[in-house]
């Protein structure tokens, strides 16, 4: 069972997004709408690295949060309510220098009030960069 509320809801549309945004300029790409997930990739390139050559936690911090916003916002009545972030953390588990990391965002909780989402960013081996969790505030409009 799907818990996007738009039956209709398309990359194109969510892409669509990040024109003139931070996600944008970074170069994050929304790419597979799944059942119960949403999935965004993400260039290590200049834009995202840090002065050390590796990949920049606040990119990785930035896709998550760009990544779960979005998705929860694809969970409500957006003509009533709106989704903000409440609170964000993450665990950087491995360095990337090159390439393309994947997001894949998962609800651990849908609430009326608050959802809570998890995050995790993978290199191109599938290998886990970054674990986050996001918990979002859901307001009247």
């Amino acid at each position: 069972m799907s818990i996007w509320l738009n039956p209709n809801l398309s990359l194109a549309e969510l892409n669509a997004l990040n024109s003139n945004t931070l996600a944008g300029h970074i170069g994050i790409a929304f790419v597979e709408i799944g059942e119960d997930f949403l999935r965004a990739t993400m260039p290590v390139d200049a834009r995202t690295r840090q002065p050390f050559g590796l990949l920049h936690g606040g990119a990785s911090v930035a896709l998550a949060e760009t990544l779960g916003s979005v998705a929860a916002n694809c969970c409500v009545d957006s003509t009533r309510k709106a989704c903000v972030g409440l609170e964000i953390n993450a665990n950087h588990i491995r360095g990337v220098r090159e390439g393309v990391v994947t997001a894949t965002a998962r609800p651990l909780h849908l609430g009326g009030s608050t959802q809570v989402w998890e995050i995790r960013i993978t290199d191109s081996k599938e290998r886990l960069v970054c674990v986050s969790r996001l918990t979002m505030a859901i307001i009247n409009r």
